[in-house]
């Protein structure tokens, strides 16, 4: 009787975050299903005249020839800003953890500068300092480090470094955070047995530092590659997906097939296309790469 009654008051509690993910997550996908059905678009949209069309919208977005072009950008976007991050993200946390950094705080305090700014800030700001070939980029930092101007607008090369240089940017603070708390969790006596035993610093790091740190990885790698595919603001405020549709991914074209267009239809089809192979990559990716072992 007791059990029963526990478990009841487990659920009632456990009520009030069921009913936040209803809604914050289920219903809109299942709206976003149910759209992608239909012929929505904003002229009957308001008078309620639209209807069921099957796959319709599906068949068109397949049958189109960016659908390749949107899939191989999403992979450059992801995989080029994920890889970078977590790397930086990672040396920085190795050096801030050093015992005889001295300033370690001020340093700190000074890395982690852009993410205390609001994103959506930093990128207008960013977009300023790209303009060809007057932005601050272009006039003074890349001259001064003897390396070629950026021109988002002609150069689908140069478009993709701007996105990646201020997605790094944007970024690494939170990797460096995360990172660097996991390495202050490390017990300090396995290093102290570990130069008693005269290991070098390469060996400490492989057999010492890495697998102490293969959750935290695996829950940073899993949760940022999912992040980093529907990141949305940095491409559509710097480039709006040009030159033409050649850094456009998923949900920078479904946005601007919604609001531009009024495709909703096709938008949402889109959407749920971007889903479900975010989902298929992201259980090959856990599959073949074992960053799931790290978790469970």
């Amino acid at each position: 009787m007791s059990s029963a009654r526990d478990k009841l008051e487990g659920f009632i509690y456990f009520l009030p975050l069921f009913a936040a993910v209803l809604f914050l997550f289920l219903y809109p996908l299942l709206y976003s299903t149910y759209v992608s059905f239909t012929n929505m678009n904003l002229m009957n949209f308001f008078r309620h005249t639209y209807r069921f069309v099957g796959a319709f919208n599906y068949v068109l977005a397949l049958r189109q020839h960016y659908i390749s072009t949107l899939l191989i950008n999403e992979v450059i976007w992801t995989l080029g800003s994920l890889i970078p991050m977590m790397a930086l993200g990672f040396a920085l946390a190795l050096i801030l953890n050093q015992r005889d950094l001295r300033g370690k705080s001020f340093f700190y305090a000074i890395l982690i500068l852009p993410w205390a700014f609001p994103g959506f800030i930093s990128l207008l700001v960013w977009q300023g300092m790209w303009v060809y070939p007057y932005g601050f980029m272009n006039r003074y930092v890349l001259p001064s480090l003897h390396m070629p101007t950026i021109n988002a607008l002609q150069s689908v090369g140069d478009a993709w470094a701007e996105l990646i240089i201020t997605n790094l940017w944007l970024s690494f603070p939170y990797y460096m955070t995360v990172f660097y708390s996991g390495l202050q969790s490390i017990p300090a006596e396995l290093y102290e047995i570990a130069d008693v035993d005269g290991a070098g610093a390469l060996t400490k790091f492989l057999r010492i530092t890495v697998p102490s740190l293969r959750k935290t990885i695996a829950f940073v790698f899993i949760t940022s590659f999912v992040f980093t595919w529907n990141n949305f603001y940095p491409i559509y405020v710097l480039t709006s997906g040009g030159p033409g549709i050649s850094t456009e991914t998923f949900i920078v074209y479904a946005y601007q097939q919604a609001f531009s267009y009024s495709n909703y239809g096709v938008a949402a089809a889109l959407s749920i296309i971007s889903t479900v192979i975010t989902i298929v990559l992201a259980v090959v990716v856990m599959k073949f790469t074992g960053v799931l072992e790290g978790i469970t």
